[in-house]
């Protein structure tokens, strides 16, 4: 094992500086799935279970989705609620049981609700609860991205280093090409960020600046 004294961040620029390894790059078509962006993770001011990284984040993520309906491509929102009980948090949830605890985000409590910067079109977007880190796990969004015949995943929201690497992996592993824009993903700590996007980039997903993105979306729409 390597051992280094930089900081997380520091390594994860010079690996965006200097890439290792060929990009796995745009598709035909993508879906933009944006991961839990509720009260609960993106509120700094409420809770204490949020986290901000880039203050323009919820800005990006609603350009992102206008211009995904302007092509008539699909966007999709999730979000984690849980049963007055918890036990839909399975094991999951056994760790801790504090007001802050991920199964104390229970249905139609304010930490469930998704964060009111963001612009929903309700009718044009698709809406999944989900109750483990992967978008993909236990939802239809694996039968969505058949339907729409997608080649490509963008993912928003957070964490960096649970629910955004979870997804990340599991998309990679039924053969999609995946992207992070980078402005559009957080986490609690810039540790467990850098090392995440550092992670991602080398393995799992192309890490871009979320410029880059809107171009090859505005490139598609002749």
């Amino acid at each position: 094992m390597e051992t280094t004294t930089k900081t997380a961040k520091e390594i994860y620029q010079e690996v965006k500086a200097n890439p290792a390894r060929k990009r796995f790059g745009f598709g035909e078509k993508a879906i933009l799935v944006n991961i839990d962006p509720q009260k609960a993770y993106t509120r700094t001011d409420l809770f204490k279970t949020a986290y901000e990284t880039d203050p323009r984040q919820m800005e990006y993520i609603n350009t992102l989705a206008k211009k995904f309906r302007a092509i008539g491509w699909p966007v999709v929102w999730t979000h984690v609620a849980y049963m007055e009980s918890g036990e839909d948090a399975g094991i999951w949830g056994t760790r801790t049981d504090t007001p802050d605890s991920l199964q104390n985000i229970k249905f139609g409590s304010e930490r469930s609700e998704f964060d009111d910067r963001l612009e929903i079109d309700k009718v044009k977007d698709v809406i999944y609860l989900k109750k483990m880190p992967s978008a993909f796990f236990e939802t239809q969004l694996q039968s969505l991205c058949v339907w729409h015949k997608v080649d490509t995943v963008i993912l928003t929201g957070g964490s960096t280093s649970g629910c955004i690497r979870a997804t990340a992996v599991e998309s990679l592993s039924r053969g999609y090409r995946t992207i992070v824009p980078e402005e559009c993903v957080a986490d609690k700590h810039e540790s467990y960020h850098y090392a995440n996007l550092t992670d991602l980039s080398l393995k799992y997903a192309d890490v871009l600046d979320v410029q880059e993105v809107f171009d090859w979306l505005d490139s598609q729409k002749g």
